[in-house]
C-alpha cells in the first residue's frame, strides 16, 4: 500500500515488533538450554592463519590474538577455541610418534666389526731353569742342604738304593759339614767354587778325595757331583755293604782314621734324604 493511501496507518511508536521465528531456530532450542551451533569457519582457516595460531600456541606468550587480529566477540572466541583444539591434537601426534634416527645419522655407514684377537706370538724359549733350592732341615743351612741335594741327585741317577743315600749323606757330614772344601796344602784348590777350607793332607771337597790317593784331579774333586759319583762307585765296590752298618760301610769306603765317627750322623742323614725324594 502506497504510503499515502488514506488507509494507512504506521505502527505506534512504541509498539513492539514481532519477530517471525522460523522453524529451524526453534528446533534448535531444547528446553531451557540452547542446543550447540555448527562450528563456524572463521578467516583463520586460511594457511597463514593456521601457521600465525601454531605459533601463538608454541611460544605461549598470549599471541594467540595474531590469528584473529582485528576481531572481536564470539568471533574471536571461536578462533581462541580452535587453535587450542589443533594445539592439543598436535600434542597428542607428537607423543605417539616412533622417533627415529635423523637423517644425517642414518646415512653413516654401519661401524666395522672390532678386529678379531690375534693370536700371541709365541715367545722364544727360555733358557734352563735354575732348579727349585730345597728348604733346610735337620739344623741345616742352605749351602749344606744344596750339597746334600746334590749328593742325593747323584746317588738317584745312579740307580743306588736309599740306604746308600744315607750312607753318603753321613759320610759328608763327619768328613766336611756338608761344605765343599779346599785344602790348604793345595793352593790350586782355591781356583774353584769352595766354601772353605781344610788342612788334612791334600783332602778336598765334600768326601775329603784324595788326589794322591787315586779319587780324581783336584778340578774334578772339587765339583759336588764328580765326587758324590767317585763315592758311590768305589761303595759299589765294598762286598755286601747293604747288611753293613752305616758306620762300616762308610769306613770301608773312606778308611778313616776314626771309624765309629760316621754312626751319630746317620739319624740326621735319613732326615735330610727323607726331605729330598
Amino acid at each position: 500500500m502506497h504510503p499515502d493511501h488514506p488507509d494507512h496507518q504506521p505502527p505506534p511508536a512504541n509498539r513492539p515488533v514481532r519477530r517471525t521465528i522460523d522453524p529451524a531456530s526453534a528446533e534448535r532450542r531444547v528446553g531451557r538450554h540452547r542446543a550447540p551451533e555448527p562450528p563456524r569457519r572463521g578467516p583463520v582457516r586460511s594457511g597463514p592463519g593456521r601457521i600465525a595460531v601454531a605459533t601463538g600456541v608454541t611460544c605461549c606468550l598470549g599471541l594467540i590474538g595474531v590469528a584473529g587480529v582485528g576481531e572481536s566477540g564470539p568471533a574471536h572466541l571461536e578462533v581462541r577455541e580452535a587453535v587450542a583444539e589443533r594445539a592439543a591434537a598436535d600434542q597428542r601426534a607428537s607423543r605417539d610418534f616412533t622417533r627415529l634416527a635423523p637423517p644425517a645419522a642414518a646415512a653413516l655407514p654401519p661401524p666395522a666389526p672390532a678386529p678379531s684377537a690375534t693370536p700371541a706370538t709365541k715367545k722364544p724359549p727360555r733358557g734352563p731353569v735354575a732348579p727349585k733350592r730345597p728348604r733346610p732341615v735337620a739344623g741345616l743351612d742352605q749351602r749344606q742342604m744344596d750339597n746334600a741335594k746334590a749328593i742325593v741327585d747323584v746317588g738317584r741317577e745312579m740307580k743306588m738304593p736309599r740306604r746308600a743315600l744315607v750312607v753318603a749323606v753321613s759320610t759328608a757330614m763327619q768328613e766336611s759339614n756338608l761344605y765343599n772344601l779346599a785344602s790348604d796344602v793345595l793352593p790350586e784348590s782355591f781356583d774353584h767354587p769352595h766354601q772353605g777350607s781344610g788342612s788334612d793332607h791334600d783332602s778336598v771337597g765334600l768326601f775329603q778325595q784324595r788326589p794322591s790317593s787315586g779319587w780324581g784331579t783336584v778340578a774334578q774333586l772339587m765339583r759336588p757331583a764328580y765326587a758324590s759319583r767317585a763315592f758311590y762307585a768305589a761303595l759299589r765296590e765294598v762286598p755286601g755293604w747293604e747288611d753293613m752298618s752305616v758306620t762300616a760301610a762308610a769306613q770301608a769306603v773312606q778308611v778313616s782314621a776314626y771309624p765309629d765317627a760316621y754312626a751319630r750322623h746317620e739319624k740326621r742323614a735319613a732326615t735330610v734324604v727323607a726331605a729330598l725324594i
